[in-house]
């Protein structure tokens, strides 16, 4: 090979291997509604892994009815499950700490993303869900489910006015 190429084969090595470690994640193109920082793998943000609306969608939903003891009536909360979009960012741990936009914080069993369909809600009753009423995502879980979930240990898990999730 002559040796004027060996420049350019090595700077398209390079752009190549820069390629391959671009984070798989596309970046948010609409507002940034939940941040999952700590331990991820996958990025798409100098923060971690940004979501918008539309990449929450995406993700497989999943749709269930529960009372909970904040409101008299069974509500239908509809999002992804939590696992999936933890898994969406390849994160990995014992603990998350999940932060609400009043900066309420409340700390989740990463296990609990796994033994149970704890979904992160973005609609109630098929409707969006404004910041007055627990929005825009709700971490929920299906307390009707099973006894055990209907505890105070799980309800004060389930943090609404979700805004991030910092993995540990």
């Amino acid at each position: 090979m002559p040796f004027a190429r060996r420049p350019l084969i090595a700077a398209v090595c390079v752009w190549m291997a820069a390629q391959s470690c671009a984070w798989a994640l596309e970046p948010a193109s609409g507002k940034v509604i939940l941040t999952i920082s700590g331990k991820v793998a996958e990025k798409n943000s100098a923060g971690g892994a940004s979501f918008d609306l539309a990449m929450l969608e995406k993700l497989p939903q999943q749709t269930f009815s529960t009372k909970t003891p904040w409101d008299k009536n069974p509500i239908k909360f509809k999002g992804p499950l939590l696992r999936d979009v933890l898994a969406a960012a390849k994160a990995s741990g014992t603990t998350l700490k999940a932060t609400a936009l009043n900066d309420y914080q409340t700390a989740i069993p990463f296990d609990d993303a796994t033994k149970f369909d704890v979904i992160v809600a973005h609609q109630m009753n098929d409707q969006a869900i404004p910041v007055r009423t627990k929005g825009p995502l709700f971490i929920v879980y299906p307390f009707d489910s099973k006894a055990e979930l209907r505890s105070n240990v799980y309800y004060e898990r389930s943090a609404w006015q979700l805004k991030s999730l910092s993995v540990e």
